[in-house]
């Protein structure tokens, strides 16, 4: 089960091409200025099945991929890990918003199979005196876009290049 904050059915502000974003309920991070407040507590949100969320990704053909942000995935990193693969496997991309660092990932439980089913990972905690409305996908310019499935293959975070 995942515990939801909210679901956008279409956006283009979370990653390239149409995207439909989860945010998930519950962050440990509780950044200064944070966009999503309603979503850092643990309690409340609303559960929903992988199988659920699926039907409505394909529900709409026009979708490129989903984007997960927050609250914070990786709390909930077995779940969201489940449907990235489903989501992956029918041929949709998957970005991850965090607010940890690739490199603090790297040690983390039960994050594995969400991280290795993320195309771009956005990572690094939202720092309000570092916003900036030109930075594309990211709040702040210490965030960084990170190519996972290079990072892994070289065992340091590779930036993803906009094209």
């Amino acid at each position: 089960m995942l515990k939801l904050a909210g679901i956008v059915p279409e956006t283009i502000v979370n990653g390239p091409g149409i995207r439909m974003t989860l945010f998930a309920q519950g962050c440990p991070h509780r950044c200064a200025g944070c966009h999503n407040p309603d979503a850092l507590p643990f309690e409340g949100g609303r559960e929903y099945t992988v199988e659920k969320i699926l039907k409505l990704a394909a529900a709409n053909p026009l979708l490129d991929g989903l984007t997960f942000s927050g609250g914070e995935p990786f709390s909930q990193g077995s779940a969201f890990g489940e449907l990235a693969a489903a989501l992956r496997a029918c041929g949709l991309t998957v970005w991850t918003y965090t607010g940890y660092t690739f490199e603090e990932l790297s040690g983390m439980p039960d994050i594995e199979i969400l991280l290795h089913n993320t195309d771009v990972l956005v990572d690094g905690r939202y720092e309000d005196g570092l916003k900036s409305p030109l930075l594309p996908f990211r709040g702040s310019s210490n965030q960084r876009l990170i190519d996972v499935k290079k990072s892994l293959y070289s065992g340091e975070a590779v930036e993803y290049i906009l094209t």
